[in-house]
């Protein structure tokens, strides 16, 4: 400030006093609240010995009355010389219009005042004055009229010339309020002194606007009735004044609104400022942290930091007031009520053009929620870490390409080596993982189901060979599936792998014990009707055998007794029709009847025999892969049935490949042609050495067969009006074909009874 500022309170003790001032009057802010006697002034000894009465009666008016306080007068310096001040002082009310604080500037005047002793020998000076656009000069008549004025006064009070020479007068000029209460003063000052110490008034203009001023003046030497007065515009200066006033309450505002704490600190460490939130926060205003003995900055810390905090905030504020780096941490506050609270704090200096530190500035905001809610995260994560290791499954996570991220303890100890062990390889974790663990033969597979999963975001399900880290394949089944963002976007595959090697190996023994079952199940049920057979043919046989004997002897006889043996003979084809009849019956047994049929769909049928096989198919290590046609209509077919040529063609396929080693694929395709759809199985096996036999009874290429497998199925299939046969693949293995006529069967009587129900 181009001047001396300060502040006082309703009192009038002051309250702040720019530094400037103290360091001109030589004195500190306590020595001007401070005085000998109750009805003296602490400022006093500051004020020249002839001026101290009037100013302090002007200033007990003041404070009594809440009017301005404006009073020149002389001040000493630190050195002891005095020099005159021009001292202005407005109250600040609240929305009540009660006085809360008074503000004030002195500026010095003593040089105007020495301009003005010295009008009358410096009158060059001041003809270069009034012919000056800078200040308005007036002559004046002590009964208020003007003289002259010069073009500076005109153009600042919006008069002209005519108007000065039609009898302008300062009255005309003067608010009312001003004239009743230092219009007097003004004349007595001038009668008594021949001069008007300089002085903030206002003027009105001629369109009856106010124009601020500051004006002195004195009498011309030997006169008393008439001189010369000087006008200075401070609409400007009164401009600047009130923006200064606005900005600082908007500041103040401003800073009392922002959510957060803020507090000033000195280089020194000192606090000097708390804004209202934090006082408001805190139950105490920046006096009520003053401790004996103790610098305010512990002392405000040791007040409202929590205990376990303190010492840590402590040495942080010294480390950079000490460096002038930036303090950021979290600390625990205590509010009013008792209660501590977590806050992030930051610490910053602002410096002066040279880099030196005038202040710091600390913001802390309120993260109590947050640290809460991290603390539950943090629970959380802990629980379900706890979760995912106590389970009885490995657990591993891996990005959206399937790049493993995370693996539990289980797994990791499972495998017997982590994430670092891939990454010091040149493949992917995913290629490190699959390559090292899974089993050789199964490896082609998983890769394959699992790109199609990355691919699509289907889900994933296998079951497969893994290596344990004491190099043992075990039987493990792995499941994956996607987790996604709102948007639907993949983000990470969870992925779990249960050991279920104890399961497989006993349905692997299940299945052989049942295998084995069924063929000492099919040789005694061979047996048996084997002997049934003999015994129903053995009779009619036997019959012909005798009464073929017994026609011989007819026709040897002589003469040859033709009746008796046409007799024989017609006996012989009775008995051998007897025998026909028993092996249609027999023949009845592998014929399948046509009675059940109903219209189904054939790709629901291969994919419930698909998940019949399955277990058979894993445990000997085949891929079954399925192609069906779009177009493919519904049959009328007996669904046991069908399903039992697909279980039959599907086995033989897969047990023809048990004599090689990889590679194990069992392909099965449906295709309409024309008016059939044909279905066939494909495998890679040796191939069939005899095409043209494979379907008679009892004919086998397995060393345990019975050979009428693929009969019965030819059996059913032309039953059905279709037709099976078998063409070997290049360059090797055997594709079984059967096909079906397309239109529906009538339908049966129990298939119309169930509808009805």
């Amino acid at each position: 400030m181009p001047g001396f500022g300060w502040s006082a309170n309703p009192a009038g003790q002051f309250t702040y006093v720019t530094p400037n001032t103290l360091s001109f009057l030589g004195v500190t802010g306590e020595d001007l609240n401070t005085s000998d006697a109750d009805d003296e002034f602490g400022w006093r000894q500051l004020i020249h010995p002839d001026d101290y009465e009037r100013v302090a009666a002007r200033w007990r008016h003041c404070l009594r009355t809440g009017d301005h306080y404006d009073t020149e007068h002389r001040l000493r310096r630190a050195d002891g010389s005095y020099r005159w001040f021009r001292n202005s002082g407005r109250p600040f009310r609240d929305d009540q219009g009660t006085i809360t604080e008074w503000f004030g500037t002195t500026i010095d005047i003593d040089d105007q005042v020495r301009l003005c002793h010295d009008i009358a020998e410096r009158e060059a000076r001041i003809r270069r004055l009034v012919d000056s656009d800078i200040i308005g000069i007036v002559i004046w008549d002590l009964d208020g009229t003007l003289i002259d004025a010069n073009d500076a006064f005109l153009r600042m009070v919006q008069y002209d010339r005519e108007d000065v020479k039609a009898g302008l007068r300062w009255f005309d000029m003067t608010p009312p309020e001003w004239q009743e209460v230092h219009g007097r003063e003004e004349a007595e000052e001038l009668a008594a002194t021949g001069k008007m110490e300089p002085r903030e008034k206002a003027f009105f203009r001629k369109d009856g606007s106010r124009v601020p001023v500051l004006i002195g003046g004195a009498c011309f030497d030997g006169q008393s009735r008439q001189g010369v007065a000087y006008i200075l515009d401070l609409t400007e200066r009164k401009r600047a004044e009130e923006a200064l006033h606005d900005q600082k309450r908007e500041l103040s505002q401003l800073v009392d609104m922002i959510p957060s704490y803020l507090w000033r600190v000195t280089p020194e460490g000192v606090p000097e400022f708390f804004n209202r939130r934090l006082i408001d926060f805190l139950g105490l205003d920046v006096a009520g942290v003053n401790k004996p003995d103790t610098s305010r900055l512990t002392a405000f810390i040791e007040a409202v930091i929590h205990p376990d905090d303190a010492a840590g905030v402590a040495g942080a504020f010294e480390r950079s007031l000490a460096s002038g780096d930036i303090l950021s941490m979290k600390w625990r506050m205590r509010r009013a009520d008792g209660v501590y609270r977590w806050m992030a704090a930051s610490a910053e200096p602002m410096r002066a053009s040279d880099g030196t530190i005038v202040q710091w500035y600390v913001a802390s905001i309120d993260i109590e929620g947050e640290m809460r809610a991290q603390e539950v995260l943090r629970e959380r994560e802990r629980m379900l870490h706890q979760l995912v290791e106590t389970l009885p499954a490995m657990i591993d996570c891996s990005t959206p390409d399937g790049e493993p991220i995370y693996r539990s303890q289980q797994m990791s100890e499972y495998l017997g080596y982590d994430f670092e062990h891939l990454d010091s390889s040149a493949k992917s974790r995913l290629n490190g993982t699959l390559e090292a663990s899974v089993h050789p033969d199964d490896l082609a597979g998983v890769k394959a189901n699992y790109g199609h999963s990355l691919t699509t975001g289907a889900l994933y399900a296998r079951r497969h060979r893994l290596k344990r880290s004491n190099g043992e394949y075990r039987w493990v089944e792995t499941r994956a599936a996607p987790m996604r963002d709102a948007r639907g976007a993949i983000v990470q595959w969870n992925v779990i792998c249960l050991d279920i090697d104890p399961e497989v190996r006993a349905q692997q023994e299940l299945q052989l014990a049942q295998e084995r079952l069924a063929r000492a199940s099919q040789a005694a049920s061979l047996a048996e009707l084997s002997a049934s057979i003999a015994h129903e043919v053995n009779q009619p046989l036997a019959a012909i055998v005798a009464n073929s004997h017994a026609c011989h002897r007819w026709l040897s006889a002589q003469p040859a007794n033709i009746e008796r043996a046409k007799i024989t003979a017609e006996r012989i084809i009775r008995n051998a029709n007897a025998a026909a009849d028993i092996v249609s019956r027999t023949r009845a047994l592998f014929s399948q009847s046509t009675e059940t049929r109903t219209i189904h769909s054939l790709d629901g049928v291969i994919a419930e025999t698909r998940e019949l096989l399955a277990d058979e198919a894993a445990r000997r290590h085949v891929c079954v892969e399925i192609d069906i046609a779009n177009n493919i209509p519904t049959l009328a077919f007996d669904r046991v049935q069908i399903q039992q040529v697909l279980i039959n063609l599907m086995r033989n396929g897969m047990e023809a490949m048990d004599v090689i080693a990889t590679h194990r694929v069992l392909r099965l395709g449906v295709r309409r042609v024309d008016d059939v759809v044909k279905t066939w199985i494909s495998d890679s096996g040796p191939g069939v050495e005899l095409p043209n036999r494979m379907f008679e009874p009892f004919y086998t290429t397995k060393p345990h067969g019975m050979g009428i497998g693929l009969a019965i199925c030819r059996s059913i299939v032309e039953a059905h009006g279709g037709r099976l046969w078998v063409e070997n693949n290049e360059p090797n293995g055997a594709t079984f074909i059967f096909s079906l006529p397309v239109g529906e069967a009538p339908v049966t009587r129990q298939a119309s009874a169930a509808v009805d129900r």
